[in-house]
């Protein structure tokens, strides 16, 4: 996509935003909703996934320190989601999306071993997207990082995959010196850079499926640490980080002109999130309008779970659209399965709520809450407030930026009615009855060996060598 291209859409978009008050209310009182025709071919749905991206990484979010032309541009062809919630970390964020489920009904409630062996043991019962979409005549795919999901992605339904073993897979390195096709463990060139491993095997895919409807999980290295140079650093780079951001931007950009190559953009559902929020180290920097961000990656905060969430589908979404409705990661299960027309599983409790009539421009039915957890802590938010797992509960009038405690003797009326309605969500639920990993949900870090050490320091000097 050319710069004019970018700009022209950014100008409209703006525009739009602008005269129809930005805010998802507003637009859907002054929207003509658009739907599919009944006899419109089943929709393409490509989820893209970014590793350890949060709010504060996207321009289009109000980011400072970062420029992403072309998810500007996406964002501007579609609807921007302002408050969506992932899990705090990487694995159960993934299970949350692929099956609609919380943590403590897969067991997927953090990367732990145990909450890795729950999920594994539920392989048989667990449904996953590709599974409601192939009984449709869809063809599935994932392409990219799958570990801290346990098994291999046919195991749980799609058709073909391409895998790398661990997160940042971005260069080969003795320790990951190969990546896994439809099953069989392929050698990873010393050239070869991941990202376009898995870009190749997903644009081969949409060629070869082009003439029937898809369903891609497209989960992207970047910017997961360590971070590492692309192919388009400056042997005088400064800032491996930037560089990623900006290779992570481009690689949305070629998706989107090889669609539109192939003259199947109109009906292909594209969305793009990011898993979890941005990690400790650039949280920082990652400010919005000048003010950081509440937490990070790994925390229960709101840096830690609200990502960006962006949905472009040319013949169906209106474009220039921000919607302020809350969003869980449970909630992209059944709304993929309702555009694709496709039944949800029966017998087992989905805790998603499709968020497709936003995406139409309708009210639909929005949540009135979402739902976070990482091991054996979690909390529920509203709109305006937010109750831990400790009873502590927070007014998030100024989120995501602060986070206020509310003194139990010292609340007035309407945070003593939060207080009841978010027990309430809480004692209906009754997490602490499900499927519990270890205490911090977080994956426990082996001590490397000596030539482990060695490695990973002949690694970095390479990257930084150029």
């Amino acid at each position: 996509m050319t710069d004019f291209r970018i700009t022209a859409i950014l100008a409209r978009a703006f525009l739009a935003t602008n005269l129809l008050c930005g805010f998802c209310a507003a637009t859907m009182a002054a929207d003509s909703p658009v739907s599919p025709s009944a006899a419109a071919p089943k929709p393409n749905v490509i989820v893209i996934l970014a590793d350890d991206l949060g709010i504060g990484n996207l321009s289009c979010y109000g980011g400072d320190s970062f420029k992403t032309p072309h998810l500007d541009a996406l964002a501007a062809s579609g609807v921007r989601f302002q408050q969506c919630y992932s899990a705090p970390n990487c694995g159960p964020s993934r299970a949350m999306m692929l099956t609609g489920r919380y943590g403590f009904r897969t067991g997927m409630t953090g990367n732990d071993k145990p909450a890795v062996k729950m999920m594994e043991a539920g392989v048989k019962t667990e449904v996953m997207i590709p599974k409601l979409l192939k009984p449709l005549g869809y063809a599935t795919a994932m392409a990219g990082k799958w570990s801290q999901v346990p098994l291999e992605p046919s195991d749980w339904g799609f058709d073909e995959y391409l895998r790398f073993s661990g997160s940042g897979a971005y260069w080969p390195t003795p320790e990951h010196a190969s990546y896994t096709e439809n099953g069989v463990e392929k050698p990873w060139a010393s050239d070869a850079y991941g990202p376009d491993i898995q870009e190749r095997f997903v644009f081969d895919f949409i060629d070869r499926h082009r003439e029937q409807p898809f369903y891609i999980h497209y989960s992207l290295q970047g910017v997961h640490s360590e971070i590492q140079k692309t192919p388009d650093s400056s042997p005088d780079t400064a800032d491996f980080y930037v560089d990623n951001m900006v290779h992570m931007d481009k690689l949305v950009g070629r998706l989107v002109a090889e669609l539109e190559r192939l003259k199947i953009r109109d009906n292909t559902l594209l969305m793009f999130a990011g898993d979890n929020g941005t990690v400790g180290g650039e949280a920082n920097r990652s400010t919005i309008g000048g003010r950081k961000i509440s937490g990070f990656k790994g925390t229960l905060l709101e840096g830690g779970s609200r990502v960006p969430l962006i949905a472009s589908w040319p013949a169906v979404i209106q474009a220039g659209r921000v919607c302020d409705d809350l969003v869980s990661f449970t909630d992209f299960l059944p709304s993929i399965a309702e555009v694709a027309g496709a039944k949800l599983p029966e017998g087992q409790v989905i805790d998603g709520r499709s968020f497709a009539p936003q995406m139409r421009g309708v009210k639909g039915d929005p949540r009135e809450w979402v739902f976070v957890m990482l091991g054996r802590h979690w909390y529920v938010r509203e709109a305006g407030w937010k109750l831990t797992d400790e009873g502590d509960l927070f007014d998030m009038s100024d989120a995501p930026f602060e986070e206020k405690p509310v003194a139990a003797d010292g609340a007035g009326p309407e945070a003593v009615a939060a207080r009841s309605r978010l027990a309430g969500v809480l004692a209906e639920l009754n997490p602490a009855a499900g499927k519990l990993g270890d205490e911090t949900g977080k994956k426990a870090k082996p001590a490397k060996t000596p030539k482990e050490k060695d490695s990973k320091k002949a690694a970095k000097s390479a990257s930084a060598a150029g």
